[in-house]
Parts: C-alpha cells; sequence; structure tokens
C-alpha cells in the first residue's frame, strides 16, 4: 500500500469527493436563511454574512488561467490542484444550481404570500441577487472575450469601480463623522448592493 495516497493532503474529508463537505456546509447554510426570511423570523447578522462567504465560494473563479484540458487534468491527478466538478458525486454546477433554484423558490414563495417586500426579504435577496448578477456579468464578458478574442474593455473596469467607490463613500463618510442619520436607510442598501455586485464581476 502506498502510504502517500492516505495522507490527510490526498484524501479529501469523510473520503468524499472534494468540495462534498464545502457544499454540504453551504446548503445546510442556504436552508437555514431561506426557512426563516420565509418563516418571519429575523435572521442574526453572522448568517448573512456566513451566507456571502458561501455564496462567493460558489460564485467566484478560483482558478486564475485557462489552461489545457490535457494539462488541467494532469495536475489534478499529481494533486497540484483540486478537482470539484463533481462535489457530493452530482453533476458539474449541480450545487449553484440548487443554490439559485432555493432563492428563487423563497421569492416565489413571498410572492404568493404578499411578503416579497417585507424588508427583511428585500435585504435578503437584494444581496443575493446583487451578487449573483454580478457573477452572471462577468461570465458572460469572459465568454464575449473567448469568442471575438479581444481582452476585456479597460473603460468598462473603470466605470465599474468609480461608481462603486462613489457610492460606498457617499454612505460611508457620514458613518466616519457620526451623521449617518443624514442619509435615508435605503442608500445604505443600494451602496451595499453595488459592492456585491462589483465583486461579483470581478
Amino acid at each position: 500500500m502506498n502510504l502517500e495516497d492516505e495522507s490527510p493532503k490526498n484524501r479529501p474529508p469523510l473520503g468524499l469527493p472534494v468540495g462534498s463537505v464545502r457544499a454540504l456546509l453551504t446548503l445546510f447554510i442556504i436552508a437555514v436563511v431561506t426557512v426563516s426570511v420565509a418563516k418571519g423570523r429575523d435572521l442574526d447578522i453572522l448568517w448573512i454574512e456566513t451566507l456571502l462567504i458561501a455564496l462567493a465560494h460558489y460564485f467566484t473563479s478560483r482558478r486564475f488561467i485557462d489552461l489545457p484540458p490535457h494539462v488541467l487534468e494532469k495536475i489534478q491527478e499529481e494533486g497540484l490542484i483540486e478537482d470539484e466538478h463533481h462535489p457530493l458525486f452530482l453533476p458539474r454546477h449541480t450545487i449553484r444550481f440548487l443554490i439559485i433554484a432555493a432563492f428563487v423558490g423563497l421569492g416565489v414563495y413571498l410572492y404568493r404570500e404578499k411578503r416579497l417586500f417585507e424588508p427583511r426579504a428585500v435585504s435578503l435577496l437584494g444581496i443575493v441577487a446583487a451578487y449573483v448578477l454580478g457573477c452572471i456579468v462577468r461570465g458572460i464578458g469572459a465568454w464575449l472575450g473567448r469568442k471575438t478574442s479581444k481582452p476585456p474593455s479597460r473603460i468598462w473596469g473603470d466605470l465599474k469601480a468609480l461608481f462603486v467607490l462613489g457610492a460606498i463613500v457617499l454612505v460611508g463618510v457620514p458613518e466616519l463623522l457620526d451623521a449617518e442619520a443624514s442619509l435615508p436607510p435605503e442608500a445604505h442598501k443600494v451602496a451595499l448592493g453595488l459592492l456585491l455586485f462589483y465583486f461579483g464581476s470581478r
């Protein structure tokens, strides 16, 4: 028996496919958040923060360069990078689909119950939608770049950055000066949504 194959470095947790434990944790977090909002309960801010970390894991690209398939397969076999295509033995992108389906289902349920515009529902679905929309925009941009073989426009990136920086400064400076009451509460939510969109689109 090769002892190297049994080392903790090469064996994923619980012997499941790579990413399975993170997938289970993410789905559980989403279950807690969506069920709590559906039942009208107030959520601790910690759950929202944890949810955003989980979303960042599943909707942010962690591979910075595109590799030819044979090179990617070779370095995955050597254990230099993890292959997370099939967590929980499910087809690729199943976890992402389940995440989106959970929030779409929550939105539909709240709409039917005439509770879609409750503050807690708007806040939660707004942050999720802003982040996922940013990821979709990034994906479309990357796809168009591959099709046209053109580098992404720097003007678009600069405009996004300036717009988001302006929004955050607009709501952040009053906070620093203890004058936050001078802005309507909606301003903070809009600025947070823009910030999450920006992170999702990067």
